[in-house]
């Protein structure tokens, strides 16, 4: 039997450090993009873990987040698609974190207003929701957003800017 060398057990740490940091956040992403499909995300994301130990390290290597949401972005969309018919992204849950109660109520109006702006993203155009979504929920910068979705830098500054300019303006208009 042969003994694994240090860089054979590495090989495996790498992938298992990837699906241990990343493997919620791309279901909820690929979810949204599958209209909220839990086990149709599942698969995708699995599906990319798989291509993932496929692929040299090196090949990888400073970009592995931005690899797997490409990968998950593009099964997703092929999904979609053999389905017939694209949906928008629907009402979904969001991971959050929650910090010591300030004061009483405080708890409900940070939801009611997370609830509100969820509502709002809902309504933007499909590709202003996924750039949002990217950028605020998964913490991408404009340039991992454009290399997952094939937009240009530009491209994304300018979906993020009008989308966060409609949310503005909805919520005001929501203030009494």
């Amino acid at each position: 039997m042969m003994k694994p060398t240090g860089n054979d057990e590495y090989a495996g740490n790498w992938i298992a450090d990837a699906m241990r940091d990343h493997q919620a956040p791309l279901v909820r992403y690929v979810a949204r993009l599958v209209g909220n499909d839990l086990d149709r995300a599942q698969d995708v994301v699995q599906d990319a873990f798989l291509r993932l130990c496929q692929q040299p390290e090196g090949d990888v290597r400073g970009h592995v987040v931005e690899w797997l949401y490409t990968v998950c972005r593009n099964r997703a969309v092929d999904v979609v698609r053999k389905e017939g018919r694209m949906r928008s992204f629907a009402e979904g849950e969001v991971e959050q974190v929650r910090a010591g109660e300030d004061r009483p109520g405080r708890a409900l109006e940070v939801e009611e207003t997370r609830a509100a702006v969820l509502e709002l993203i809902d309504q933007l155009p499909t590709n202003q929701q996924e750039v949002i979504r990217l950028k605020f929920q998964s913490g991408f910068s404009y340039k991992e957003i454009s290399r997952i979705t094939k937009l240009s830098v530009s491209n994304v500054g300018y979906l993020i800017h009008m989308a966060v300019k409609q949310l503005r303006a909805d919520m005001a208009a929501q203030q009494p």
